[in-house]
């Protein structure tokens, strides 16, 4: 039976005081860093223990990490179960060592340790070995430690600290483990073996073959294996606290601090509101974010997914949303001091001594981002990069003045016309000329509310998808009404700038002509427009139910106001909206009313939740695009042609009126043959073709037109 000497249990108390209690002062030093951040405006502790319930949940199913990169994934999940249970696995082997307990095979709980604890072992080692080839080994690999040429890394980045941070990292779990499963391995020598143990029984027999089963042999590798991988660990712990490895703690932290209102997951398309009576807007410092997105920073796990979804990054921009938690991290490592420092500044209350232009995010990557959401949804843990750099434009709009030159138009438009195009409001009911459009005077009570928004008002592409919208509602006998001339731009181009206090006097507007018409049900066709007022105006007081025309259209159609025979034929391909989409969950309503039509759907390689931006979001329509390798709706609109090459008639289907103008203006799409329409568009073209019924909301139920009976 294998124990320590009274000497070797001395040392290695002696040891973990001394290494654990240099790991406690690093950890207690990363909690008040984190709790140097502001306090977040969205509710972070309500429900605590279903946070902590869902949390766990989400942790031990993996589910975020199996997003992407299913063998990459598969191998990290080995690591993570086996280190999971590994911690009881460590508490045994410390008792069998102080206390000569002996976890034995002969009865079943002790066989189902040793065959799991045996079985983890061997993943363990398996997972981190092919993570150690594919990070170090591979092309693909080498990508997690590239960044584009323009971005702005930390000094620590610069000097290699990210691989040097993975190699000791996967070289403490391959020791720590490895010396274990010798230690095990000496074991099955002195007792003869275990087929419940056959990992350290087949090494058992390596080791048999190389050095014998003396007595000598197995005392001197039990105690090896023992020192080994217990002593590994004391010794890691004070490096652990400053590592990537920290994740496996954080990572569950930061799901259990989900965004929630009213006990509902709030989705990346929601901002967090700010308080315009504070005398700083905004963050310039690290402790000037929430402290939530100062977690993210040890959450992160370094994995590069979120850069490799970035359209700026893709495009060749200075923006990786990677690069930005990973400079935040060894920002905060510098931050939180030397444990022979005993009063690091910044764990006492000092202002941090540089902005986080100076190290965190460059400027021009700052203006980059699209806000898509891409960094968010695509995170395995769960990290809020896209809010930390709306902070930042909040910064250099409200605080600084400094915005790109080219916004100026947008903001003034808004200020003095209700709209970023800077046109009339007398203009604004131009489009539906030639219709019959009631406006909410002239209609008080409708069943829906059209919200027409600013892009489908003035813009000439746009508004083929108004006038298209409003003829399927007289099609479909709705009773439908639009604010007309009372209707303002929702701000959704000032808030995602950074321009805070003008997104909140436009909405607040907004929000007061919809309190006094108490709409019953308002539809947009713009997915930017139905994200503000669905979502963002509950921030006002504006609590509506919106949808988007997609989802209104199909609607109509399943229930048989819009009964259309499809009439149309061929194949086309769907672009989904980032503020549609991945903002919003809605996928099927617009895949729904294609297929009604009779069109066969290509799916684009990047759909759904992986959808790529347009490249229009984040008030980058109002703006010229930075500096990089080409135009994000260039990447875009080049996928499109590939997935429509050798189609007949190539057509694009669209729900947004900013993606259909940024991939019609992308130079890729000059006298590419490819036409761009909107979902609203090609439905009144399959109605004008087919022979539809119309519905009897109001009257003439048997009434057919687009046809003969």
């Amino acid at each position: 039976m294998f124990e320590l000497s009274t000497l070797e249990k001395l040392l290695f108390v002696l040891i973990a005081g001394v290494f654990g209690s240099w790991a406690v002062t690093y950890f207690y030093r990363i909690f008040k860093a984190i709790s140097r951040g502001q306090a977040d405006p969205d509710d972070r502790f309500d429900n605590i223990v279903s946070r902590v319930g869902a949390a766990l949940w989400t942790t031990l199913t993996q589910q975020r990490v199996f997003r992407d990169r299913i063998v990459i994934s598969t191998l990290h999940s080995f690591i993570f179960f086996g280190f999971t249970f590994y911690l009881l696995v460590n508490l045994i082997d410390a008792l069998e060592a102080f206390f000569g307990l002996d976890v034995s095979s002969s009865n079943w709980a002790g066989a189902i340790y040793n065959l799991s604890a045996d079985l983890l072992t061997g993943a363990i080692l398996f997972g981190v070995v092919g993570l150690w080839i594919r990070r170090f080994f591979s092309a693909d690999g080498a990508k997690v430690f590239r960044f584009n040429s323009s971005t702005l890394l930390h000094e620590d980045v610069k000097n290699g600290k990210i691989p040097s941070d993975s190699a000791i990292v996967s070289g403490f779990i391959t020791f720590h483990v490895g010396m274990r499963l010798i230690g095990q391995a000496y074991k099955m020598l002195e007792q003869g073996g275990d087929v419940f143990q056959p990992v350290a029984s087949t090494m058992a027999g390596l080791l048999n073959s190389s050095f014998g089963p003396t007595q000598t042999a197995i005392e001197l590798g039990r105690h090896v294996g023992f020192w080994g991988a217990l002593g590994s660990i004391l010794l890691f712990l004070p490096y652990f606290a400053r590592s990537k490895h920290i994740h496996i703690f954080m990572a569950t932290v930061k799901y259990s601090l989900e965004r929630r209102r009213n006990g509902e997951s709030l989705g990346s398309g929601v901002l967090p509101a700010m308080n315009l009576e504070a005398e700083t807007f905004g963050a310039a410092k690290l402790e000037e974010l929430s402290f939530a997105r100062l977690l993210d920073a040890y959450a992160c796990i370094q994995c590069n997914r979120c850069q490799d979804v970035c359209p700026a990054n893709v495009t060749g921009k200075s923006l990786s949303p990677a690069a930005l938690e990973i400079n935040k991290r060894m920002e905060l490592n510098h931050l939180i001091g030397s444990p022979f420092e005993l009063r690091p500044a910044f764990i006492e209350g000092a202002p941090s001594p540089r902005g986080l232009l100076e190290f965190a995010i460059s400027e021009e990557a700052v203006w980059a981002c699209t806000t898509c959401g891409a960094c968010m949804e695509v995170c395995p843990t769960q990290n809020e990069q896209m809010l930390d750099i709306v902070d930042i434009r909040r910064e250099r709009v409200m605080m600084q003045g400094e915005f790109p030159k080219q916004l100026q138009t947008a903001f003034t438009g808004m200020e003095r016309q209700g709209n970023p195009w800077g046109i009339g409001s007398d203009k604004r009911m131009e489009w539906a000329e030639g219709l019959n459009v009631p406006t909410i005077d002239q209609n008080p009570n409708p069943d829906v509310l059209y919200w027409v928004g600013c892009a489908a008002s003035y813009d000439p592409s746009a508004q083929k998808t108004s006038r298209a919208f409003v003829q399927l509602l007289e099609k479909a006998n709705v009773n439908f009404a639009v604010l007309g001339k009372k209707e303002s731009c929702t701000g959704d181009t000032a808030r995602r700038a950074g321009n805070e206090y003008l997104y909140v006097e436009m909405a607040s507007k907004n929000v007061g002509v919809l309190n006094t018409v108490k709409p019953k049900l308002i539809v947009a066709t713009c997915p930017h427009c139905m994200n503000n007022i669905g979502n963002e105006y509950k921030q006002l007081g504006g609590d509506y139910t919106v949808m988007h025309h997609t989802q209104y259209l199909e609607q109509l159609v399943s229930q048989k106001q819009l009964d259309a025979i499809p009439s149309l034929e061929g194949s086309i391909t769907y672009h989904d909206p980032c503020y549609l989409g991945r903002h919003n969950g809605i996928y099927d309503a617009p895949r729904e009313v294609i297929a009604s039509m009779g069109l066969e759907l290509l799916e684009l390689e990047r759909h759904h939740e992986k959808s790529f931006c347009c490249g229009a979001g984040g008030a980058q329509f109002w703006k010229e695009e930075e500096h990089g390798t080409e135009r994000v709706s260039d990447n875009r609109f080049n996928e499109i042609k590939h997935t429509l090459e050798g189609q007949e008639q190539k057509t694009v289907a669209v729900g947004c009126p900013f993606c259909k103008s940024m991939l019609a203006s992308s130079p890729a799409a000059q006298d590419s043959g490819v036409a761009i329409r909107d979902v609203a568009e090609l439905m009144l073209e399959n109605l004008e073709k087919g022979r539809v019924k119309v519905g009897s909301s109001r009257a003439n139920d048997a009434a057919f037109v687009g046809g003969n009976d």
